[in-house]
């Protein structure tokens, strides 16, 4: 007889490999064909609800590892609420308009941008926004992110851009949208306007240079023949300088220098001295700041005065403690300018060229002019020193090129008359990290007003009209509904298409002077204000949502742009947040901790990824970091990853495949029918659960992955699993001990599945079909599992638990024999074990110790010598030997019995009637 086949080794379907690129496409495309999506939401309806926002992803290229991390980690939090009993839909969204999208077009040279009107350009944006929305959908259903997908929100979609009018229109209702002259970040490589969110900081090269303005009217304070000295890294913004400012609590030297006489703050005097090669240096007189407040200076190449002024601004931390001053190119400028009443002047156009307000340097680009300014001023003998300077500057975070501050006309939101209402609602949220909240309560803090219109044709416009007449602008309740409805019935596009009387309300006219005739704003909104209107284009518009958001959870960059634009017009239209908690993610590093890059060629492309690994595995990876700091992923770590998901794997295809056959409903054994061991292993994998359950609310999803693999790789492949390998396979099939065992197996593996359902859903879902007894078609319609809290036993866990320790010294003893080739397998072997007597009485508490340890024979010894063969280890030695007896040629134990049964010569006693009972006939 093949008594290899008296094992009872059932035959199941469940693959023994995952093969995960071949057999994930075929499980989502089962998940489409039962619609798990709607299934999922229809179990849960009338359950309370649990809304995680998804915050839009820019609708331009493939998806990188950052996109993969921030929407699996998203999934993972949906799939776990609707597990443990909330209604969690998720819509996905989109972000589709700005710069971006109209440079492609443009740079793509299909399209001649001049040849066309805006409305026929726009429409080849949206085109090509679609387009990647749909490459993108389905890349992000490639990693198993369950949502409704067939109506995700667009930022296109009129019904969207209807009710961002209607966002701008209570914002002007309430006062707080105004249209003024002032600086903001200008990109002349997009002819637009910035926010601050668009601004991202890189290291340029600028000149560094000294400048003395000559003292025109001292006002008794300063002599005519001395000079004010400044210091700049912008020499271009000097045809535009309209003063210099001093701190009025600063003291002030006047100092004579080979001969000549400059004006300094005396707390830089030192550094100025050192920069400028001032060897002999003599103080002529202190003044302070105040005093010298409307002494005028003349510009150094223009026939016009420099006044000084005094303002706060003024640190001692750089230059020389006096700063030129060009309201028309910095917000303190034109603050303190406003102060004065300087006005502003700025002579840079949109393309960054000075215009015909700066003599000698008209058409040509602001940076170009630098050199022919440091050389005027060389020549006029006011240039002190020129060097260069390597510092942080400004770039326009889409083109990353150098911006600028410029004084334009442009539209704002007043943060300012909402700005304490802000900082309230910020210590409402909670916030993970916790110093999330300070970060943004310092970005509001500090924010200066929020300019709203950018320069561009690819966005939603700002629905103002003009007077022809007086250009008075018109907006009011009235206008922006008729605008919002035209929108909604029709899409923005018809703002360029339809004339003004098409988009206004009947009869209406001019506030100010009665005129009829009207045109059209020609600026757009910022994109930031597109996004952060979806609280309420989406949340408040879809009946499956609720406002507020539950959770928004993006990356760390995320303060400075949806975070924040969100708060903003969630607090100025609905008076609170529209997010209750916050979660930010870092960034996705290559396995060096460098930022990826193509040109280095250390990215991972996720699409590659599911491709030959499967998205589980890049979903393990994501559970495996600690993602709220930067996290770093790399093909070497990914094979890591891949080997720790072949042991999970592994361990639940061990439990399944032993539950052949087995009927939960008349199998499971109760409590009281299991062993120590069972009752042990229980109450382990509650403690796990209770873990990974705390872990999931708390968002530590690493928690998650260092649970469960510990539990499939020590809990029961090293321990339980090894143990019970000969009740599974040796025992009478129906027998207690077996069925005991089983029961144990199904519940790990009916909880771990559960569990690792919102990580590995492709897994999870492939296992569930082939566990005997489960009611849902899906795991994803099963619930989390609850933990047996009476069920632990403290006193039988810290029994078991030191047993574990002199088990794992025998297992070293044993590798240690099987290395010097004393043994073959271990149940080949006889140990003896030298012990105290402490040691000794904790053995005698367990029953089959052979088992246990997983050996033919064990012998105890209290009082004899330890052999010098024999290990040490902290609380007992080991000796090996080969046992004395005959192999079982069907459970493998060395033993006297082997031969007893005539029937059965090669198999011990307890096989041998096995087999007579069950597998003869």
């Amino acid at each position: 007889m093949d008594y290899g086949k008296t094992l009872n080794l059932p035959q199941t379907d469940f693959p023994m490999r995952g093969n995960l690129p071949q057999a994930e496409p075929k499980i989502q495309q089962w998940w489409d064909e039962i619609d798990i999506y709607a299934q999922v939401q229809a179990q849960s309806k009338g359950k309370p609800k649990f809304i995680l926002h998804d915050g839009p992803p820019y609708a331009n290229g493939d998806i990188h590892i950052g996109h993969a991390l921030n929407k699996i980690l998203k999934d993972i939090i949906v799939r776990y609420k609707s597990l443990q009993g909330f209604d969690s839909p998720f819509v996905p969204g989109w972000d589709t308009h700005g710069l971006p999208i109209e440079q492609a077009i443009t740079n793509g040279g299909k399209v001649d941008r001049k040849k066309m009107s805006i409305s026929e350009f726009r429409e080849y944006c949206k085109e090509y926004a679609l387009s990647w929305v749909e490459k993108q959908k389905v890349q992000f259903q490639r990693l198993a992110i369950r949502g409704d997908w067939e109506n995700p929100y667009i930022t296109l979609q009129p019904q969207y851009e209807a009710q961002q009018i209607r966002v701008f229109g209570d914002m002007v209702k309430k006062g707080y949208i105004y249209k003024g002259l002032r600086p903001v970040y200008w990109s002349p490589s997009s002819e637009s306007a910035l926010a601050e969110a668009e601004i991202e900081y890189k290291e340029k090269t600028s000149p560094s240079i000294y400048v003395a303005f000559q003292v025109k009217d001292g006002k008794g304070k300063l002599p005519q023949d001395a000079a004010i000295v400044i210091w700049t890294t912008t020499p271009w913004t000097l045809p535009a300088n309209l003063g210099i400012s001093l701190n009025p609590k600063f003291i002030y030297v006047v100092v004579e220098v080979n001969a000549k006489k400059y004006i300094v703050a005396e707390g830089l005097l030192e550094s100025v001295s050192k920069e400028l090669e001032w060897n002999e240096v003599k103080v002529l007189d202190k003044i302070l700041g105040a005093d010298l407040e409307f002494v005028t200076c003349q510009h150094p190449f223009y026939d016009r005065e420099s006044l000084v002024m005094v303002g706060e601004h003024v640190t001692l931390e750089a230059g020389t403690g006096c700063v030129h001053t060009a309201p028309g190119h910095g917000e303190d400028d034109f603050s303190i300018g406003q102060r004065y009443n300087l006005g502003v002047l700025c002579p840079i156009d949109d393309q960054g060229k000075f215009t015909l307000e700066a003599p000698g340097y008209e058409g040509i680009y602001y940076e170009k002019a630098n050199t022919l300014i440091t050389d005027r001023l060389q020549e006029s003998g006011h240039l002190l020193k020129l060097s260069s300077v390597v510092h942080q500057y400004a770039h326009d975070w889409r083109t990353k090129k150098p911006v600028i501050y410029r004084a334009t006309e442009q539209w704002f939101a007043s943060i300012d008359k909402f700005r304490a209402e802000m900082l309230e609602e910020i210590k409402k949220v909670n916030w993970t990290p916790h110093w999330g909240e300070l970060r943004l309560h310092n970005m509001i803090a500090d924010r200066g007003d929020w300019c709203i219109s950018r320069q561009r044709a690819w966005g939603v416009p700002i629905p103002i009209f003009y007077c022809r007449s007086c250009n008075h602008p018109l907006v009011n309740e009235q206008t922006i509904e008729k605008v919002a409805s035209v929108f909604e019935a029709e899409g923005s596009n018809v703002w360029f298409i339809k004339d003004e009387k098409e988009l206004l309300p009947d009869g209406i006219t001019c506030p100010e002077c009665g005129h009829d005739q009207f045109r059209k704003e020609n600026d757009i909104m910022d994109v930031w204000f597109d996004s952060g209107s979806s609280h309420i284009a989406v949340l408040e518009s879809r009946p499956e949502l609720q406002w507020p958001a539950d959770l928004y959870m993006e990356g760390s960059d995320q303060y400075r742009g949806w975070y924040n634009s969100s708060l903003i017009t969630g607090t100025a239209v609905r008076g609170s947040s529209p997010y209750k908690a916050i979660l930010s993610h870092g960034f996705a590093l290559d396995g060096e901790g460098k930022k990826m890059s193509k040109s280095l060629g250390n990215t991972i492309d996720p699409n590659k990824v599911c491709n030959s690994l499967g998205a589980d595995i890049l979903r393990l990876w994501v559970s495996s970091v600690d993602y709220q700091s930067d996290v770093r992923i790399s093909d070497n770590i990914l094979s890591q990853i891949t080997e720790v998901y072949r042991k999970i794997r592994n361990t639940l295809r061990f439990l399944l495949s032993n539950l052949a056959g087995f009927d939960p409903s008349t199998d499971q054994v109760s409590e009281d029918q299991l062993d120590e061991l069972d009752r042990f292993t229980l109450g382990q994998l509650d403690q796990m659960s209770e873990r990974v359950l705390a872990a999931y609310e708390s968002y530590e999803f690493h928690i998650v992955y260092q649970s469960v693999h510990h539990f499939c790789a020590v809990d029961l492949s090293a321990l339980y699993l090894d143990i019970v390998k000969d009740r599974l396979y040796a025992s009478s099939p129906n027998g207690a001990g077996r069925r005991a065992a089983q029961t144990v197996l199904y519940e790990a593996l009916t909880t771990i599945t559960r569990l690792i359902a919102p990580v590995l859903p492709h897994t999870a879902d492939e296992i569930w079909k082939f566990i005997p007894g489960v009611e849902q078609i899906s795991v994803q319609l099963s619930q989390m599992p609850k933990v047996e809290q009476n069920r632990y036993d403290a006193a039988l866990e810290h029994k078991w638990l030191e047993f574990i320790e002199i088990r794992d010294d025998v297992l070293k003893a044993l590798e240690d024999a099987r290395a010097k080739k004393l043994i073959g397998n271990a149940l080949g072997a006889t140990i003896d074990l030298y012990v105290d007597e402490a040691t000794a009485g904790l053995l005698s508490k367990f029953e089959q110790l052979e088992q246990l340890f997983i050996v033919s024979k064990v012998v105890v010894h209290t009082e004899s010598s330890i052999p010098d063969e024999a290990i040490q280890f902290k609380k007992l030695a080991v000796r090996v030997t080969s046992a004395e007896g005959e192999k079982c040629e069907r459970c493998w134990n060395v033993t006297s019995e082997v031969g007893e049964s005539p029937v059965h010569p090669t198999l011990c006693k307890r096989c041998a009637e096995v087999v007579s009972a069950h597998y003869e006939v």
